[in-house]
């Protein structure tokens, strides 16, 4: 079997950067000290369990915590959880990914200027709720054009999208946006990673006879890249987290198969899994 790994994928910067804090701060920790993280850092449980064994704790609330050091994770979190945070004195160190950052400053200075918010993303997902929290709250989150009739009685709009949705989706929900109201400003905040791993998986899916697609179940990013991979390639676009989901009784039909992964894979996961299938 010909293995073709796409030509972005894995790690990307805000990824990679909060991993290269984490481990910069263990190594300036004393071995007894254990480091906070205020939810996963990451959506890769692999690389989650490896963190926790070097001392890195997840918790899921701020208020558990009354002393150390606490990791906010790359997709960032409300304003007010920084506050709680320094009221209570924790060392705090900031992993939030700059692009989210970015969207966080744009949805705060607007809201101080009397826009309303309108988030394009999934409203359960960590950074979709910590964006929200830097305009108190009062963003709109559209998901899907439905959710569009939430629009009432607004003047001015700022549209701001969660950096892992996929472009086509931003497209066609932003469009729909700014026929609802008169004064709009919209900001493409997909991240250039996002965009570079997508394009490049649709490409290769074109190219092969199927895809591979290695990151996490509850990852956002990796969700779409399946979702893109499948319009191609429906019935043979895989969705696996290690190289022990690889379903190898189905792949023993294909000559070519593609390979892409999301931005919370490590290199040593995609390594192992294109060993494994090259094997075949």
């Amino acid at each position: 079997m010909k293995v073709i790994l796409a030509d972005y994928s894995g790690f990307c910067f805000g990824v990679e950067k909060a991993i290269t804090t984490t481990f910069e701060e263990l190594n300036k920790e004393s071995k007894n000290d254990i480091i906070y993280s205020l939810g996963p850092l990451i959506h890769n449980d692999q690389v989650v369990e490896d963190l926790e064994k070097k001392g890195v704790k997840v918790i899921e609330d701020i208020e558990m915590l009354e002393e150390g050091s606490v990791i906010i994770r790359s997709h960032g979190v409300p304003q007010n959880t920084f506050n709680t945070a320094k009221e209570k004195g924790l060392n705090i160190i900031n992993a939030t990914c700059p692009f989210v950052k970015r969207i966080q400053n744009i949805a705060k200075t607007h809201h101080e200027e009397g826009y309303t918010i309108a988030i394009i993303g999934n409203p359960k997902h960590p950074e979709v709720i910590g964006i929200n929290g830097w305009c108190d709250n009062k963003a709109i989150i559209v998901e899907e054009e439905k959710d569009i009739e939430k629009l009432q009685n607004i003047d001015r709009l700022c549209i701001v999208v969660q950096t892992t949705m996929s472009v086509e989706q931003y497209e066609e929900i932003s469009k729909k946006l700014e026929e609802q109201v008169k004064e709009v400003v919209k900001y493409n905040t997909i991240c250039l990673a996002t965009k570079e791993r997508q394009a490049a998986a649709e490409n290769l899916a074109k190219e092969v006879e199927a895809m591979i697609v290695i990151g996490g179940y509850h990852s956002s990013n990796t969700q779409k890249l399946v979702d893109i991979c499948k319009k191609i390639r429906p019935y043979s676009t895989f969705h696996i987290e290690t190289a022990e989901d690889l379903p190898m009784d189905l792949l023993q039909k294909y000559q070519l198969v593609g390979v892409t992964a999301g931005a919370s894979t490590p290199k040593w996961i995609i390594k192992e899994i294109i060993n494994k299938l090259s094997n075949i």
